[in-house]
């Protein structure tokens, strides 16, 4: 199986475990992008809807891309009160695209995982002049000392390939994104924002969370098992709990004429 379709083997949890954005970076967008409430917007990779959610509370009209059916199946129940929202289940790359039908083309922490070779190229198909691609992702920032040095011990013991930065790292400004959208030649000048934020995590949310990172579905039941426990362990060890920060970073760009 792909990496990026694990997560539908771990709808529930995924639902449960992970945060959603932070609610200045929807204002943000819309403003941005100029969008008014009816505006049609296309999500590319919508998982369960913790992204959809913030915009269609703010009016927008939604066709949502996403692989997993089971994924599908959460977001619906947490968007049931929305009326404008429509999701296929579909990769983007399959997906017959509805040419210039958009003002906003957004994927949250999905646009990595879309072929290279036709992830700008489609959207600025999708996108109706004068329309908008936005894309963001949130990556931890250290944990704290001395879990930190801890956890690498436990990472080196056990998983020696899942120790130091996570690949999610590629959202901050360090990472490609900025450059990616200026490499295609298809969109104008790229706008960064950042957001920082922090969640407190106990021993079992931390490793629900982790448990809903592809990379952790990756590895054997068994020895995601070793790990997972251990990670629990120092934790609890280092005080049962602690806050992780998060930096959320978003790119976004107009279409060119």
């Amino acid at each position: 199986m792909e990496q990026r379709f694990v997560f539908n083997e771990v709808a529930n949890l995924y639902d449960h475990a992970r945060a959603g954005y932070p609610a200045a970076l929807y204002d943000d967008i819309v403003a941005a992008a100029r969008l008014s409430p009816g505006d049609a917007m296309l999500e590319v990779g919508s998982g369960t809807g913790k992204a959809t959610e913030g915009f269609a509370g703010r009016g927008l009209k939604i066709l949502a891309l996403e692989p997993g059916l089971d994924m599908i199946s959460k977001a619906r129940q947490r968007l049931a009160r929305f009326d404008d929202i429509r999701f296929i289940q579909t990769t983007f790359e399959a997906w017959p695209v509805e040419a210039g039908a958009f003002r906003l083309v957004s994927a949250a922490q999905s646009w990595h995982w879309v072929a290279p070779e036709v992830r700008f190229a489609k959207a600025f198909e999708a996108l109706a002049p004068g329309g908008v691609l936005a894309v963001f992702g949130s990556s931890p920032t250290d944990i704290p000392s001395p879990l930190h040095e801890a956890l690498e011990k436990v990472y080196g013991l056990l998983a020696p390939a899942l120790a130091g930065r996570p690949p999610e790292s590629s959202y901050l400004p360090i990472g490609p994104f900025a450059e990616y959208f200026q490499q295609s030649g298809l969109f104008g000048p790229v706008l960064h924002k950042g957001y920082s934020w922090s969640r407190r995590y106990s021993a079992q949310s931390y490793v629900e969370y982790l448990g809903s990172v592809s990379r952790y579905q990756m590895l054997d039941a068994a020895r995601r098992e070793t790990l997972l426990d251990a990670i629990a362990k120092e934790v609890e060890i280092h005080g049962g709990s602690f806050d992780l920060g998060y930096e959320t970073h978003l790119y976004m760009a107009p279409r060119k004429a």
